[in-house]
C-alpha cells in the first residue's frame, strides 16, 4: 500500500525547508548514490534534528511520486510526537500506576496500530517506538488502531535502551515478554508504574533490551502453534495488568 500523496513532500528545496521550519517529518528517503552540496547540507540538518534517512532504489521513489523528485522523498508525521521526559511526566500525571508500551522492532503497521488500541482500552498511557527500525505511525497505522493513536501519547526515540535506563530512573519496571523463559505472566507483578516491553514476531526482543527488563514473563501456550502475533501477545500482556489491578482494589 503505497502513501497518499498528502502524506509525503518531494524534491530538494520543498523538504530542506520543511526541516528549516520544523515541520514533523517520519522519514526522509534518498536515491541511492545521490551527492551534491544540498544533499550533504540536508542530511546534517536531518542528524541534527534526529529524522531517520535512509538510501532506496530510483525505482521505489519514482512509484510513490509523479513528478521531479530529484532523489528526495519526506514523508509526514501523521501525529504529534511528544519526548520521552512529557510521556513520563503525563503518565505519572494521570495515574500513579501507569502502564507505557516499548515496541522493540515491531515492524508492521497493522500491528503496531492493534497494539495502541488494546493499550487505550487497557487505560494504558503511551507507546514508545524506536526512531530506525520499526514501524511508522502513520495513517494506516491510525486507521488500524480505531484512532488510539490519536488519543495516547507516542514517543519515538533514537535509542531503545536509553529511553529504558529512563523509564527506571522514573520509577517504572520494565517488564519482557518473552517464551524464553519459564516464568508465567501470572507471576509477575504488574500492579506498580510499568512499561511492556515487545518485540518483533521473528527476531523476539533484543538481548540489549532482555538485559535492561526487571523482569521477563511467559505467555502460556497450550496448542502446537507456537506463539501468538504480537498484537495478540500485547492484549493478553496488557489484560494480565488489568486483571491484578482490579483484583488488588
Amino acid at each position: 500500500m503505497e502513501e497518499s500523496k498528502t502524506q509525503y513532500l518531494f524534491g530538494m528545496h520543498p523538504v530542506m525547508e520543511a526541516v528549516k521550519t520544523g515541520k514533523k517529518l517520519e522519514k526522509v528517503l534518498f536515491k541511492q548514490g545521490l551527492e551534491g552540496p544540498q544533499f550533504r547540507e540536508l542530511m546534517e540538518l536531518l542528524k541534527i534534528r534526529e529524522i531517520p534517512f535512509q538510501f532506496v532504489p530510483v525505482e521505489k521513489l519514482n512509484r510513490s511520486v509523479r513528478g521531479a523528485h530529484q532523489g528526495v522523498l519526506a514523508y509526514i508525521s501523521q501525529i504529534d510526537y511528544v519526548d520521552l521526559e512529557q510521556l513520563v511526566n503525563d503518565a505519572l500525571g494521570m495515574s500513579e500506576n501507569p502502564v507505557l508500551m516499548i515496541l522493540d522492532g515491531v515492524s508492521d503497521v497493522r500491528n503496531l496500530g492493534a497494539i495502541a488500541r488494546s493499550l487505550e482500552c487497557a487505560g494504558g498511557h503511551g507507546i514508545i517506538v524506536p526512531a530506525k527500525g520499526g514501524a511508522a505511525i502513520n495513517a494506516e497505522a491510525i486507521k488500524s488502531s480505531a484512532g488510539a493513536l490519536m488519543r495516547i501519547d507516542a514517543c519515538k526515540v533514537p535509542n531503545l535502551r536509553v529511553a529504558a535506563y529512563y523509564l527506571k530512573q522514573s520509577g517504572f519496571r520494565l517488564i519482557a515478554a518473552t517464551e524464553k523463559v519459564d516464568r508465567k505472566i501470572y507471576d509477575v507483578d504488574m500492579t506498580g508504574p510499568c512499561a511492556i516491553i515487545m518485540g518483533s514476531e521473528g527476531k523476539g526482543i533484543s538481548k540489549a533490551m532482555l538485559d535492561l527488563a526487571d523482569d521477563k514473563a511467559a505467555i502460556p501456550m497450550a496448542g502446537e502453534i507456537s506463539s501468538l502475533n504480537v498484537a495478540a501477545a500485547s492484549t493478553v500482556m496488557l489484560y494480565e495488568a488489568v486483571r491484578q489491578r482490579l483484583a488488588k482494589q
